[in-house]
């Protein structure tokens, strides 16, 4: 019966020690996009830049200008501008258009001779022809964007602007007018950096901008033209994502480890048997006076850390509860480690000290374990203790010294 019952004991502390290997866990990222249409990431300041051209026809409502019949009154109209979109809804750019206006005036100004299609006589009317050019900024308001969101392949976008701008005639008599600026610009999608665009616009000025003050307080310009616009350096606009972090571990590992345990178990429901058959008797010079033992621990650090983790002081607080449900003469011993493959002799020695200090100070401070039943010491660096492997020597084993009578 005590051979028997020390075998089990000795088997009891190995089967403990093997429990304590490390459980090695696998950490994969899975990246997750936003699917809000209308989130997205704002990009850098040199990025959704573009710039484009277009040509097409223009109307000027001057003073007389609609005794004119409609086909004397369209003129070509170009314009040249580049851009910048802040955000998918809204952008700004800034460009130059203009070139020639015709209508009719009565006073002479930029006149270019007799008009002869007037439907009365009588009224003396002359051709009015004049070259101008038109510097502006706008600020867009993708439309599309704004209500349906934000969409990478979209095929047409519209997008209503306003703006201020300068209009200067380049012929006697010259006038310079501040401008004041609404349109809609739409694009039609040819590729990723390039589309199409149809762009009508609306600016007014001043009365007296084509020479001739007449009862209108202002006079304005209509125009539309096809045109192109490249995009270029980043072109779209990323969604916001979020990273979730999975933690993986090898089954066979894991069942290895579980099959551990259930031996540990089976041990442990053996020797407490046989603790109770033996009561309060001496078996082979080992003083057995209560119906527990606890088993070896072993808790590892990070290298060159001394600091005990909060997983580490769930399983100390465990290990303390069962100390003092244990006989109150056994003493426990702390040995510290450190892996000699990592640091200098100094540093290892210094270090495993440390770290058996720091499971002693968390069983007395914190689980209030009795210091007389603890003893520690430590080893410095040391090669691989168990499995080839240096994270379990960074290590502190505590364990407990058998009374020998």
């Amino acid at each position: 019966m005590n051979k028997k019952l020390l075998a089990i004991a000795l088997g009891l502390g190995i089967s403990a020690a093997s429990y304590g290997q490390t459980l090695t866990v696998k950490r994969d990222s899975v990246v997750t996009e936003d699917s809000d249409k209308y989130s997205v990431k704002t990009n850098r300041f040199f990025d959704n830049w573009f710039f484009g051209a277009s040509a097409g026809g223009q109307m000027f409502f001057g003073d007389h200008n609609k005794q004119a019949e409609f086909g004397d009154r369209i003129s070509p109209y170009f314009q040249g501008y580049v851009g910048k979109w802040f955000t998918p809804g809204i952008g700004v750019r800034a460009g130059v258009d203009g070139f020639k206006i015709v209508g009719l005036t009565q006073n002479g100004s930029h006149s270019t001779g007799p008009y002869d299609k007037l439907p009365w006589e009588g009224y003396e009317l002359t051709r009015q022809e004049f070259n101008y050019w038109h510097v502006r900024a706008d600020v867009l308001f993708n439309l599309t964007n704004i209500i349906a969101g934000y969409k990478t392949d979209r095929f047409y976008n519209i997008s209503p602007y306003a703006g201020l701008g300068w209009m200067v005639t380049t012929e006697e008599p010259i006038e310079r007018e501040v401008s004041a600026n609404i349109g809609l610009f739409n694009t039609f999608r040819l590729a990723k950096s390039l589309d199409l665009t149809l762009d009508v616009r609306g600016a007014m000025v001043n009365d007296r901008f084509d020479g001739e003050i007449g009862g209108r307080r202002n006079e304005g310009q209509l125009s539309t033209s096809l045109g192109l616009v490249y995009k270029f350096n980043k072109r779209d606009w990323n969604r916001p994502t979020t990273t979730t972090i999975t933690e993986t571990y090898d089954q066979a590992e894991f069942q290895n480890l579980i099959n551990r345990l259930q031996k540990l178990e089976a041990d442990n429901d053996a020797l407490r048997k046989l603790l109770a058959e033996a009561k309060d008797s001496t078996i082979t010079n080992i003083n057995v006076k209560k119906n527990l033992l606890a088993a070896p621990i072993l808790v590892t650090f990070p290298i060159n850390k001394s600091t005990v983790s909060n997983e580490a002081r769930v399983n100390l607080g465990f290990f303390a509860k069962l100390i003092k449900e244990t006989n109150s003469e056994f003493v426990y011993s702390i040995t510290g480690y450190a892996d000699e493959g990592t640091g200098t002799p100094a540093i290892n020695e210094r270090l495993s000290k440390a770290r058996a200090e720091a499971i002693y100070n968390v069983l007395v401070n914190e689980f209030n374990v009795n210091p007389k039943q603890l003893k520690t010491s430590h080893k410095g660096g040391v090669p691989n203790m168990f499995y080839n492997d240096p994270r379990l020597s960074r290590a502190v084993i505590t364990i407990a010294d058998i009374l020998i009578k």
